[in-house]
């Protein structure tokens, strides 16, 4: 990339180093693509293997997580619980995934990152109603997957992301459209000047 200061993140990653629990952040490169100003929570990667994650900043109606519960039988969420809904990604778009704050967890749950775990199982959303679950949760649609070396190809090659920290307020902020821009800034790059200064894919 042109950028001199892309972050110390991408300058210190290399391929076939894990790059479980950073967020993807989606250059321009992907501006006329799905993935368009798009941020992913990345809960697995292994060169050998592939990478799964999922978006979360692309905001479903609350009505769908509304449809979701009713589905469920699970009936109306505390209103002391915080629980996002979002479209995950392209793969299995009508399962969920529940992305949660680490503080709950059960046997099938897997902590990922830093307070940051992953469920399966919807019974967080059951625990969340009786406001006995996690502080913040984000239930995810359908998810975003990469075959093995397909991952490393897109951002070493083709600059399609870049890589950020996450945060609390970027993986599970309620400010959907505000995300990108947060990801963006956490690496100290302003998306106006970063338009048009990366490669192309």
């Amino acid at each position: 990339m042109a950028l001199k200061h892309i972050s110390l993140l991408r300058q210190s990653t290399q391929p076939g180093q894990s790059l479980t629990g950073l967020l993807l952040v989606a250059s321009p490169a992907l501006a006329d693509t799905p993935f368009a100003r798009s941020v992913i929570y990345l809960c697995a990667h292994a060169h050998d293997s592939g990478a799964m994650g999922f978006v979360v900043n692309h905001r479903l109606p609350k009505a769908a997580l509304d449809e979701v519960l009713d589905q469920l039988e699970i009936g109306q969420l505390s209103p002391h619980s915080r629980v996002g809904i979002c479209a995950g990604g392209p793969v299995e778009e009508t399962r969920g995934f529940v992305l949660h704050s680490a503080d709950w967890k059960t046997e099938g749950s897997l902590v990922v990152g830093d307070d940051i775990a992953l469920s399966a199982s919807l019974d967080v959303l059951k625990e969340s109603m009786a406001g006995r679950g996690p502080r913040d949760a984000l239930l995810a649609m359908g998810h975003a997957s990469w075959g093995a070396g397909q991952l490393e190809e897109e951002i070493f090659r083709h600059d399609a992301w870049l890589l950020a920290p996450p945060s609390r307020e970027i993986v599970f902020g309620a400010d959907y459209a505000a995300k990108w821009r947060q990801a963006l800034a956490s690496i100290d790059l302003d998306p106006v000047r970063l338009t048009g200064q990366t490669g192309h894919a």
